[in-house]
């Protein structure tokens, strides 16, 4: 492998960047990212907090805001006053959720500085408490104490993972890595084997709770690909088990109560569309919606016009799916559209082909609405994950753009692979920076010049600029010495 020489020097983004002249995309574009980094308590929550000066008593707070395992609070009764807040560490702070004092006979009382605000204590805590939301208990008390939740996802959770190349069926997963929210799945019953072991980002809409399944109605079973390697009463044993076990492995319902829902989609079968499959996103294809399953998931089948093809590239797809388009999409947007592998000459054309298969388009109001604000342009670089490896994050830069898509081009992959076409709500790109801050190996450019000799600066301290790492480092260590004391 020609990069392993190049994989023992350290890569640094900033003169990287510096080197190519290129910008990073903005670390807001990347929703998903944001959404993992709240650590599950919100501006707004509320808590009771023991009272300072009266440590017996305790009284309702309201979070102002959070940082890391730090709360800014302020006492309810002081309005818009600031002069009150108080920082407190979650982790060693006499913290409870709303109702506690009640269930353990404790004295909720107003605070002296707030004591002539307050004539009438119980109407003044109906009014505040109507609808409020209380910070989640799972984070104030026991062993999720003070974690961010991501966290909670640990190695040996399990999870239910639907089946995007069957039908509606789902298999529970047991979570092998979790790296910042990405997460390295293995089929249940596969312990010793990493054959099949799958990565996902942990708010991607095929991924669930244990009980998923069952709540919906659909059957667990183990996918085709592994069912034969067991015989059926060792899946029904392995059930049992994870049944079992469910308690010290499930995760925290809240976790996911940021994830997509899935809306209702309008496809019929038959029906012809232009799709890049999931597995190899390189080329726009003309498709075809297989199967309806129900209101909320249909089945899409890359055409192929072989007479003894044998193996077709279909898979599950949901009306926010990426990587389906109205047919003429491509031509539209002055993109290639490869002809289904089969088809005569070299020139397709959807009018005659839609003739010849006596098929109908499916209609525009069938996708959802694209949107080209998102704040990525040509040239801008990211991390992304290889879709043919997907062990591998390397560095892409983004080569075209047309709407809510971007083509990317990766450096330095083991095997080269063409452009990859990513949606920009895609959950396998990621800020610059992220391999790093996650403790992630990211694939160094093929153009590292080893001998490169190190470019010394003389730096004023003051405009010294941390490398995240450096920051992330220089955080746990506080956050370790802030636990010992």
């Amino acid at each position: 492998d020609a990069g392993s020489s190049v994989e023992e020097m350290e890569f640094n983004w900033d003169e990287y960047l510096e080197d190519t002249g290129a910008t990073a995309a903005p670390h807001g574009s990347f929703k998903h990212v944001d959404t993992s980094l709240q650590n599950g308590f919100a501006p707004g929550m509320k808590l009771e907090v023991a009272v300072k000066s009266d440590q017996n008593t305790y009284w309702v707070a309201t979070i102002i805001t959070t940082c890391g395992q730090l709360l800014l609070l302020r006492y309810d009764g002081y309005g818009e006053d600031r002069k009150a807040d108080f920082w407190c560490d979650i982790m060693t702070a006499d913290l409870h959720p709303i109702g506690w004092c009640e269930q353990n006979k404790k004295i909720l009382k107003v605070p002296e500085g707030i004591k002539d605000k307050i004539p009438d204590q119980e109407e003044f805590l109906q009014r505040v408490l109507k609808g409020a939301c209380s910070a989640p208990a799972n984070l104030l008390e026991g062993l999720h104490r003070g974690k961010n939740p991501l966290d909670l996802i640990a190695p040996g959770s399990r999870l239910e993972l639907q089946n995007i190349r069957d039908s509606l069926e789902a298999w529970i997963v047991n979570v092998v890595e979790n790296v910042g929210g990405r997460l390295k799945l293995r089929y249940e019953g596969l312990e010793d084997s990493d054959k099949f072991d799958q990565w996902l980002f942990y708010l991607d809409p095929f991924l669930h709770q244990v009980g998923w399944a069952a709540q919906h109605g659909y059957s667990l079973q183990p996918p085709l690909a592994i069912r034969s390697l067991k015989s059926e009463a060792d899946w029904q044993e392995i059930l049992k088990k994870v049944k079992e076990e469910e308690e010290e492995s499930s995760v925290p319902t809240d976790l996911f109560k940021d994830k997509p829902v899935i809306g209702v989609h309008s496809f019929s079968e038959g029906m012809k569309l232009e799709a890049v499959d999931p597995m190899a996103p390189f080329v726009i294809s003309p498709a075809t919606v297989l199967k309806v399953y129900n209101e909320k998931y249909f089945m899409i089948q890359i055409d192929d016009l072989r007479p003894d093809h044998t193996t077709s590239q279909s898979y599950i797809c949901h009306v926010n799916s990426a990587g389906i388009f109205p047919v003429q999409w491509s031509l539209k947007n002055g993109l290639h559209l490869s002809p289904p592998p089969g088809y005569p000459g070299q020139d397709f054309d959807w009018a005659d082909y839609l003739k010849q298969c006596g098929a109908e388009a499916a209609p525009q109001s069938c996708f959802p609405l694209l949107t080209s604000d998102h704040g990525f342009k040509e040239n801008m670089k990211l991390e992304a994950v290889n879709p043919v490896d997907p062990e591998e994050v390397c560095i892409a830069t983004v080569t075209k753009l047309k709407d809510s898509y971007l083509w990317l081009q990766l450096e330095g992959p083991k095997k080269p692979v063409p452009d990859c076409i990513v949606s920009v709500e895609s959950m396998n790109i990621f800020p610059v920076g992220w391999c790093e801050t996650n403790g992630y190996q990211l694939r160094p450019p093929r153009k590292a010049i080893v001998n490169k000799q190190k470019k010394i600066a003389v730096v004023q301290p003051e405009k010294q600029i941390l490398s995240s790492r450096t920051v992330h480092d220089g955080l746990k260590n506080q956050e370790l010495n802030s636990s010992d004391s």
